[in-house]
């Protein structure tokens, strides 16, 4: 069973349990005013009728108010999923055409494999360090690989790579937006 229908069993357990009590209440009174008893007696059990039909009535409408939410929310996270897919398809569509054109660049810049790796790597982000670890090289040779890329790129350090890149994938904010 679901945590929803778990609750919504609970729940009506609850109002059926509210209701039944409710109900047995009112036959009481009408059984109590036949046989005269007294009106202190009588307030209680009424005042015990009312709540209980009261908790009843507004458990069940309670009730109602959730499933429709739950319902709403349900509808929602459909949409949001289709939204986020999309979302997904086009950006990797993008990510494979972007790429492509570092591919591109490397090979105008010619370098060799081991630079295209290194490279890459350190567009994304690692230091010097890690880039050793990953290609399981010594640090001072992921330097000098570093040094070759960028003299071969025509940059003056990780900064200018990652920008000559990045540069064009933002468009100049126009005037009035």
């Amino acid at each position: 069973m679901s945590d929803d229908a778990g609750e919504n069993w609970s729940a009506g357990v609850a109002i059926a349990g509210f209701a039944a009590v409710g109900v047995m209440m009112v036959a009481d009174i009408v059984w109590d005013t036949t046989s005269g008893t007294s009106l202190g007696h009588m307030a209680v059990e009424i005042a015990v009728a009312l709540l209980s039909l009261g908790a009843a009535g507004l458990l069940a409408w309670r009730l109602r108010q959730a499933s429709g939410e739950a319902r709403a929310l349900a509808v929602n996270l459909t949409a949001t999923r289709a939204e986020a897919e999309r979302w997904r398809k086009e950006a990797h569509t993008l990510l494979q055409g972007l790429g492509e054109a570092i591919d591109k660049q490397f090979a105008r810049w010619r370098f060799t494999p081991a630079e295209r790796d290194v490279a890459l790597l350190l567009l994304k982000g690692l230091s010097h360090k890690e880039v050793a670890r990953v290609r399981k090289v010594s640090e001072r040779t992921a330097r000098q690989q570093s040094l070759a890329i960028y003299k071969k790129a025509g940059v003056e350090g990780r900064a200018e790579l990652a920008a000559f890149f990045l540069e064009d994938l933002f468009l100049p904010l126009t005037e009035g937006k």
